[in-house]
């Protein structure tokens, strides 16, 4: 399984399965070296694309990324299409928006996005995900369009930059596979204003499953939403939300977001099933423009929604 340090392997060990064939690659942005093997730390490769290429689907093989302070900067969409195939960053693991080990998508570039996971039961772990391309067309960071995937302390930031932030179709996470976890993660950023009404979250896929996620924005765009739930395409079953958090920041308490959710009125059946306590902070003044199909028994701070504390009719 190459000549990987001990200290490594002990890391990955409780992460990660591996099989009889199951080969690791490093990465490093700042002491790789186009062409290495990514073997060792002696040759470890440069670019997580150089990585991904390397990985061999359903071989559960792992790509290595060392945290530091320099980001690795795709000079191409990454496409992640070997089912079990791993993605995890050797840094601290702190949740979500702390993380040191970062995709950065550049303002010279401009990406549409930075990856799309089109694989099936993958693991992705201790990665920031930032894309802070300046044209109209770096609408977003990450697109899910493969099943059964988790996500551990990740970052997804789309619109890092006020030209995207603009954009209607901005977003920072789109989810369109069915049955993913996201655990611990933080999607959307509060330091860019949102001039649009945008989505940090874009979900279009079943039965996927947010714990203890994040979901920020910066907006006084009424319309503008935290999750855009999209059932354009059929019956999305159900999506769970469970102990997250969302957060609109504005300036000075100026008026923020009408809604955490954009919930059509009509169309295939869908349910947002929110479990356990799950609540909205700063300048959000309610849950759902259509609250037919959100589902949830925690404290709510309107009738519309939950058991209300603070009814307003």
């Amino acid at each position: 399984m190459g000549l990987y340090p001990t200290q490594v392997r002990e890391y990955l060990a409780g992460k990660i399965p591996f099989g009889p064939l199951s080969q690791i690659y490093l990465f490093d942005p700042v002491n790789g070296v186009a062409g290495q093997n990514g073997l060792s730390w002696e040759k470890p490769l440069k670019t997580l694309t150089a990585a991904a290429a390397l990985l061999t689907t359903d071989q559960h093989d792992t790509a290595v990324f060392l945290a530091g302070d320099t980001a690795d900067e795709p000079a191409a969409l990454i496409n992640w299409n070997k089912d079990y195939t791993h993605l995890i960053g050797l840094s601290a693991n702190v949740p979500g928006m702390g993380q040191r080990c970062r995709i950065v998508g550049t303002a010279a570039l401009d990406l549409a996005r930075l990856v799309t996971f089109a694989g099936a039961g993958c693991i992705v772990e201790n990665i920031k995900f930032s894309n802070e391309g300046d044209a109209a067309g770096a609408l977003g960071a990450v697109l899910v369009s493969g099943e059964r995937n988790y996500f551990k302390n990740c970052m997804f930031a789309g619109m890092v930059h006020a030209t995207p932030a603009a954009e209607a179709l901005g977003y920072s996470l789109t989810v369109s596979g069915d049955e993913n976890y996201f655990e611990d993660c933080v999607i959307g950023l509060d330091t860019i204003v949102r001039g649009a009404a945008n989505a940090e979250l874009i979900l279009s896929g079943k039965r996927n499953h947010f714990r203890r996620c994040i979901f920020q924005s910066n907006s006084v765009t009424a319309a503008k939403v935290l999750v855009r739930v999209d059932n354009s395409g059929g019956d999305l079953r159900y999506n769970i939300f469970e102990d997250c958090l969302f957060w609109n920041y504005t300036e000075n308490w100026a008026t923020g977001i009408d809604n955490v959710f954009d919930m059509p009125a009509s169309g295939a059946t869908h349910t947002i099933i929110m479990w356990g306590k799950n609540e909205f902070h700063g300048q959000i003044s309610g849950w759902a423009d259509t609250l037919t199909h959100i589902k949830g028994g925690a404290p709510a701070t309107g009738a519309g929604f939950g058991v209300a504390v603070s009814p307003t009719g």
